[in-house]
């Protein structure tokens, strides 16, 4: 499955701000769990000099590997079996 327009378009936004040095790292809550997590923020710089903090993405705690499975070149995902056994 292809990644959405909207996907690309919010990943090239999140690089521009942090080619302008607009991006921030914060601590956030999740308002279903209140765990505490790192969100990746592109700051939207307001008239009055102020900013605003627009989230893009939350970075994994604990190993990422363990989390996903990869993608395969020829379609579809890597099992965690074949991630851990050194498949991919």
């Amino acid at each position: 499955m292809p990644l959405s327009k909207g996907y690309k378009k919010n990943f090239n936004t999140l690089r521009r701000a942090f080619l302008a040095g607009d991006a921030a790292l914060m601590e956030c809550q999740l308002a279903a769990s209140g765990e505490s997590v790192a969100v990746v923020c592109a700051a939207n710089r307001l008239a009055d000099g102020g900013a605003e903090f627009v989230p893009f993405a939350m970075l994994f705690s604990g190993n990422p590997y363990e989390t996903i499975n990869p993608p395969r070149p020829e379609g579809g995902f890597y099992t965690q079996g074949e991630v851990h056994a050194g498949g991919r």
